[in-house]
């Protein structure tokens, strides 16, 4: 049963799923992508409770997984045996850092010494804590979610974030940058702290998770994802829009300088 949470808003009591909460994030940040629930599944019996939309018939990064849920819209699991991305195997406890994986991050910092210490000081997942996971849009997960990601552009990530401090009165926030791993290491690290994390694009997000250049991945833990919701849905109604640039107005940042003297409304007769 999906779960549900209710928060006082101007309006009265506002039943919040996961399904409005997605609604929400896209018609009022003007989001491009579903938010992707992310769920570690601990047995095989408890991912067996899952059906996807679609079965893996190749090895899939874990971007590519992601990319799947945000632009198609699919409910897909994964293990170990469909996983193609050695930091993604490291990163959920699959398997341990070894020398063959750092040797790839010489690249990064051109040192072997360096790239041991990277791989080995990644965000990574007990050893066999997982058995598999799931990717799902956000309003399709038959299951609480585990973390809730957004790859959406800066400005839509600041109203996201500065939601998240209202909600839960944390501040300032702080994020986690590694070497390579952005999705899987920032998912993990997110789960492991439970706490919200943004981080840049990698270079497999990049080449095989189908991002561009300008956007960036947010984080948020699922079990305080409605709460997120309900204080965007709350903050537009007393303000009259979703805006933080601008109060009144639809758009997450309207494209007008501020304070210019030449753009300037009057209410209508």
């Amino acid at each position: 049963m999906e779960a549900t949470a209710t928060k006082q808003s101007m309006t009265g009591t506002t039943k919040m799923s996961y399904a409005i909460a997605q609604e929400m994030f896209e018609r009022l940040l003007k989001l491009d992508y579903h938010p992707v629930a992310i769920k570690f599944f601990k047995s095989a019996e408890e991912a067996g409770k899952v059906r996807a939309d679609k079965k893996i018939a190749a090895k899939f990064t874990f971007c590519q997984f992601v990319a799947a849920s945000r632009m198609a819209g699919y409910v897909l699991t994964g293990t170990n045996e469909n996983i193609l991305c050695e930091n993604c195997l490291t990163s959920f406890g699959f398997t341990e850092p070894s020398d063959e994986e750092a040797r790839g991050h010489m690249k990064y910092v051109v040192d072997f010494e360096k790239a041991k210490y990277v791989v080995a000081t990644k965000p990574r997942l007990p050893l066999g804590l997982i058995t598999g996971f799931m990717t799902a849009p956000l309003a399709k997960t038959p299951v609480g979610p585990d973390v809730v990601i957004f790859v959406c552009n800066p400005l839509q990530a600041y109203h996201i974030l500065n939601d998240y401090i209202a909600a839960f009165a944390v501040h300032p926030l702080q994020f986690n940058h590694t070497v390579n791993s952005a999705v899987c290491g920032g998912t993990v690290w997110t789960y492991l702290n439970r706490k919200p994390n943004m981080n840049t694009m990698c270079a497999g997000s990049y080449t095989s998770g189908k991002t561009e250049k300008g956007e960036v991945n947010v984080f948020i833990p699922g079990d305080q994802i409605l709460d997120v919701a309900k204080q965007l849905v709350l903050r537009t109604e007393v303000y009259n829009g979703a805006s933080l640039l601008y109060s009144g107005t639809e758009w997450p940042g309207l494209d007008v300088c501020k304070k210019c003297p030449m753009i300037r409304f009057k209410d209508g007769e």
